[in-house]
């Protein structure tokens, strides 16, 4: 375990990890929040499955998952699962001062139904969006994708390839040049670099891991427009190379090739 001194007035906040890649967000969001945080490492068993110590954080055994322990003689320790649900935690007790959310409200419409400016709109949206719409299409396509790999008996694999090579043209090719065509244009409407605004925020910090694990492989599903997906989607491509430019993304990057000596943005 990687310790970083904490501050009593802000209470304790420890990472737990066992994926790198999805754990990755969540420091370079303490490192934009400037929250003094503890990183503890776990590792996946020989099966490839979480370790029983992280099942006694969280019964799940997810990754990752962070312990909040408040100020206080008496205080309980706080055990927030969901990549989303840690986000908007952490920006709502440690995000004063910074502008990781957009503006809430228009002048004059202050807790009015519809009085939300289109950022913040946004802003919600994508914190829900990342893992709730866009990560299943492509954990799917890392599974079918298996069915293609030396982990098939060799005697099946042509059955097994014809069949992931189907599902891949048919349904989850198609679903990501839909999803990538709706992010080119929320990109080209957004006021900005980033999908809310001109600046950075939560949201973008979300949806980094499973843009930038997926851009080395969208390609593989398929042929797009231009020849490659970068060109059939520029904006995307803009997205995600300013996301791996932000210096908050290579201080992540730093902290976690110091404790666990590498680092790949991998699904």
């Amino acid at each position: 375990m990687a310790a970083v001194a904490t501050s009593e007035d802000q209470g304790k906040v420890t990472l737990y990890w066992l994926s790198q890649s999805r754990s990755q967000r969540i420091v370079w969001l303490l490192e934009e929040l400037g929250v003094p945080y503890d990183l503890e490492i776990f590792h996946r068993t020989k099966a490839r499955l979480a370790p029983p110590e992280l099942e006694k954080i969280h019964p799940l055994g997810k990754s990752p998952v962070i312990s909040v322990l408040p100020p206080g003689p008496d205080a309980k320790p706080i055990v927030i699962a969901e990549s989303g649900a840690m986000t908007e935690y952490l920006v709502d007790h440690y995000g004063k001062g910074k502008n990781l959310e957009p503006k809430r409200w228009r002048d004059g419409m202050e807790g009015k139904v519809g009085g939300e400016t289109e950022a913040w709109m946004r802003y919600r949206y994508y914190m829900h969006y990342a893992e709730g719409s866009l990560m299943p299409n492509l954990v799917m396509g890392l599974v079918i994708g298996t069915l293609k790999s030396t982990t098939v008996p060799f005697f099946i694999r042509p059955i097994t390839t014809v069949v992931a090579n189907k599902i891949i043209a048919q349904f989850l090719l198609p679903t990501a040049k839909k999803h990538l065509a709706f992010l080119n244009e929320q990109l080209a409407t957004s006021g900005g670099r980033y999908l809310c605004s001109d600046e950075l925020t939560a949201a973008d910090i979300l949806m980094s891991f499973p843009l930038i694990a997926a851009s080395g492989r969208w390609n593989d599903m398929g042929d797009f427009e231009g020849g490659s997906w970068d060109k059939a989607y520029p904006k995307v491509k803009e997205y995600v190379d300013l996301l791996q430019q932000n210096e908050g993304y290579k201080r992540s990057i730093a902290k976690i090739e110091e404790v666990d000596g590498k680092f790949s943005p991998s699904l």
